[in-house]
C-alpha cells in the first residue's frame, strides 16, 4: 500500500544561492527530493534552469531567479520575488561563493574586492533581505555554508579566508540577536574539501593546475547535512571529520599550521608547470563544468586509504606537538 504521508518540506519554500553547480545544485536537488518549492539563484541562468529542471522531476515548483548577491539590490529583489512565490520562505540557504589562490600582491585587487562582496557581503546582504520576512513570520532558518576556512586559513587564498572569517563573525553575532526568537535559527556548516565543480571555476594566479586536494568529500553527503540542518536546526555543524579534525589542530598549533600549510604551497607553486592566469568566475558567470562534482587531485579512496589519511592526520598532530613543546622549550631557554 502506497504511503500517503507528505515528504517533510512539503509546501515549505527554501531560497538557494548558487544553485547553478557544484554544492548547490546539489543542495536543490536535496531539497526537492524532500519536497521543499524551490528558489534558485545564481548569475548563470541557462545553468539555473538546467538545476530547476531536475529538480521540478521530484514534483515539486521551481522558480529561477537569476541574480549577483554583491548586488543588495538584486538580493532585496530575489527576496521579494521568493516570498511573493508561496507568500513565505521557511529556510534561506547561503551557498554562493568565489575563490582565488596566488600571492596577495599578485591577485588583482578587482578581484581580492569582489571575492569580499560575494562571499562576505553576499551572504550579509541576503541575511538582511530574510531576516525581516523571518522576524515577521515569527519562523525561519538561515544557513551559512561557510567551510572549514571560517576557522583556520587557506595558504595563498587570503581574500578567500577573510570572507570565511567575515561570515563567521557575522554567523555567530546574528545567533545572539535572534535569540529572542525561539524558532529562528541562524546555522553554520563548517565542511572540509569537496570534490566539487566549484574548483574549475577558481580564480588562479598560483601556476597551480588546480584540482581538488585529498582528503575530499562528496557535495551531494554536504547537502543532505544542510537539509538535515534545516530540519533540526543546531548552530554549528561539521560535516565530515576533516573540519572537526582540522578545527581542533589549528587551534592548538596556528603558527605550525601556518607556516607548514604555507611552505608546502610555496613547494608546489615552484614546481607548478605555470598554468595561465584566470580571473574564472569572480568577476563573470561560471563556465564549463556545470555539474555538481569536478575534478580531483587523485582518484576516489579506497576505504584502506582513507584510514591512512585518518592516521597521517594523527601523526600530523603528534607532530605539531612536538613542534609547539619544541618552540617553547626554545622561547624557555
Amino acid at each position: 500500500m502506497k504511503s500517503s504521508r507528505k515528504p517533510y518540506f512539503f509546501g515549505k519554500t527554501v531560497v538557494i544561492t548558487g544553485a547553478s553547480s557544484g554544492i548547490g545544485k546539489a543542495t536543490a536537488e536535496a531539497f526537492a527530493a524532500e519536497g521543499a518549492d524551490l528558489v534558485l539563484t545564481a548569475r548563470n541562468e541557462e545553468a539555473l534552469n538546467e538545476t530547476a529542471e531536475t529538480c521540478r522531476q521530484s514534483g515539486v515548483e521551481v522558480l529561477v531567479v537569476p541574480a549577483d548577491i554583491s548586488v543588495p539590490e538584486e538580493v532585496s529583489r530575489l527576496a521579494e520575488e521568493a516570498f511573493n512565490f508561496n507568500g513565505r520562505i521557511d529556510c534561506w540557504v547561503n551557498n554562493a561563493g568565489v575563490l582565488a589562490f596566488g600571492k596577495f600582491e599578485e591577485i588583482p585587487v578587482e578581484v581580492a574586492d569582489q571575492i569580499i562582496k560575494t562571499n562576505l557581503l553576499g551572504y550579509m546582504h541576503s541575511a538582511h533581505a530574510v531576516l525581516p520576512v523571518f522576524k515577521k513570520q515569527k519562523k525561519g532558518i538561515l544557513i551559512n555554508n561557510i567551510s572549514i576556512g571560517g576557522w583556520m586559513p587557506a595558504p595563498y587564498g587570503t581574500a578567500y579566508t577573510a570572507s570565511k572569517y567575515g561570515i563567521r563573525g557575522m554567523t555567530e553575532t546574528l545567533q545572539g540577536e535572534v535569540s529572542d526568537f525561539p524558532d529562528i535559527h541562524i546555522c553554520a556548516l563548517y565542511p572540509g574539501f569537496q570534490k566539487s565543480s566549484g574548483i574549475e571555476h577558481a580564480a588562479n594566479y598560483s601556476g597551480i593546475k588546480l584540482s581538488t586536494p585529498p582528503p575530499s568529500f562528496d557535495p551531494r553527503k554536504l547537502a543532505a547535512a544542510i537539509v538535515k540542518t534545516a530540519k533540526n536546526p543546531v548552530e554549528a555543524v561539521y560535516p565530515d571529520w576533516f573540519g572537526s579534525v582540522f578545527k581542533n589542530i589549528y587551534e592548538m598549533f596556528p603558527e605550525a599550521v601556518r607556516y607548514i600549510s604555507s611552505a608546502a604551497m610555496r613547494l608546489v607553486m615552484k614546481k607548478a608547470n605555470k598554468d595561465e592566469n584566470t580571473s574564472g568566475n569572480v568577476l563573470e558567470a561560471s563556465h564549463g563544468n556545470m555539474e555538481i562534482h569536478g575534478k580531483t587531485l587523485l582518484p576516489e579512496p579506497s576505504r584502506t586509504m582513507k584510514m591512512t589519511f585518518a592516521g597521517i592526520a594523527g601523526i600530523l598532530a603528534a607532530g605539531l606537538l612536538l613542534y609547539s613543546f619544541r618552540s617553547i622549550n626554545k622561547a624557555d631557554s
